[in-house]
């Protein structure tokens, strides 16, 4: 869409964390409202209808027949936790949950830096969006401090272990959920 354009290009008008996707990090795209990506978006096109709003929750309408089911399948990233993050946002308002989201951010690079052996960049993407920040730094703490001596395949395969488990434990399954 001509002209739609946002300041924050790492949280997207329907919820989903820009900054932590595939695309994003190759830029492929610039995020929602980065004057490249997905310019046809329904949502945006309705954010223009409802005064311009930077985030679907701020709509007197929301959630409006557009949410009923945008959580069910995925993209290039998970949509899960679209309208959790969203509450999450609305919480904890744009500081804290910006904050929070490049912290996030930064670790996934650590992990694509240092860990990621050529098969493991949608993983690593998916399991920063939808495991919680301690989590994410615990978990790096130990691959940090356990695998110096591994090859980076050994390093890959034991981070993918460790997020696994700890996904197990909440019942989250780290992969992305495709329309048949």
């Amino acid at each position: 869409m001509k002209n739609f354009k946002r300041e924050n290009l790492s949280f997207s008008l329907c919820g989903l964390n820009c900054g932590l996707c595939p695309m994003n990090l190759d830029h492929y795209c610039p995020g929602c409202g980065g004057g490249e990506g997905n310019q046809s978006c329904s949502i945006a096109k309705c954010s223009f209808q409802h005064g311009n709003i930077a985030y679907c929750f701020q709509c007197e309408s929301y959630p409006c027949e557009r949410y009923e089911h945008i959580d069910e399948f995925d993209s290039f990233i998970t949509h899960r936790h679209q309208k959790q993050d969203m509450e999450k946002f609305k919480a904890l308002g744009t500081d804290c949950y910006s904050a929070e989201q490049q912290r996030k951010k930064v670790l996934l690079n650590h992990l694509l830096n240092a860990y990621n052996d050529g098969r493991k960049k949608t993983f690593f993407c998916v399991a920063v969006n939808l495991l919680e920040l301690e989590d994410l730094e615990n978990i790096i703490k130990v691959l940090d401090e356990n695998t110096l001596h591994l090859s980076l395949k050994e390093k890959a395969a034991y981070a993918a272990k460790l997020f696994q488990e700890a996904a197990a434990a909440k019942n989250i399954t780290l992969k992305l959920r495709r329309k048949k």
